[in-house]
């Protein structure tokens, strides 16, 4: 399966993905954790100058060449190597998060997206897509938390009305897919929040060997 985690800030994605990762592997069910931008190291490179903390954030245009270019590395590198071969792959972020943060608004056209999509990702579309779904107040909260005394990514850094129209448009991605995506509250306690994805999981596994 190819699993992926998409939400706003400071919602707990990556820590899922490690909790998740952690369930599968304790089953012995060889599994990959990776995330966007990055999962190989030219996609890495990528990643540095996107979040580049000195630089001034790029046009969303550039943006979404950008993270095409990094995405369609991890692909041929890593996700669908690893699909090949019959292993699990969980993503913190992938796609999702480009028509979320760069299509917020009409920044970038969908059929642009579309186009990047069929040319880039192709079939490699997730299985499986959860939605930790924060308020973004509280998520900036949490981010802000994390970051300690770090500098502030070029995403991170936008205004409150920026990441609440975010939030807006997760969540109408999630409601145009609703058989891929499962929104979970991430208000919820860090448990809580991973037995819920591990029901899920388990679901969706016990569904997909059925239909073998």
């Amino acid at each position: 399966m190819f699993i992926t985690f998409e939400g706003g800030e400071g919602s707990g994605k990556s820590t899922q993905c490690k909790r998740l990762l952690a369930r599968l592997t304790a089953l012995r069910i060889n599994a990959v954790a990776t995330r966007e931008p990055g999962g190989s190291p030219g996609a890495e490179r990528i990643r540095q100058l996107l979040l580049d903390h000195g630089t001034e954030r790029f046009t969303a245009l550039a943006e979404v060449m950008l993270f095409y270019a990094a995405r369609s590395e991890h692909l041929e590198k890593l996700i669908r190597p690893t699909l090949a071969r019959g292993d699990w792959v969980v993503c913190d972020r992938f796609s999702d998060s480009t028509r979320a943060y760069q299509g917020l608004d009409g920044r970038v056209k969908e059929s642009d997206l579309d186009i990047m999509d069929q040319f880039v990702v192709r079939d490699t579309k997730p299985d499986l897509t959860f939605l930790l779904d924060l308020p973004a107040a509280e998520g900036l909260k949490r981010a802000a938390k994390r970051r300690g005394d770090g500098a502030v990514d070029p995403f991170e850094n936008q205004s409150l009305g920026y990441h609440v129209g975010l939030r807006g448009k997760f969540r109408a991605l999630a409601g145009a897919e609703p058989d891929r995506w499962v929104i979970i509250d991430a208000t919820e306690t860090m448990d809580q929040i991973e037995e819920a994805i591990w029901q899920v999981v388990i679901d969706r596994f016990k569904a997909r060997k059925g239909q073998v």
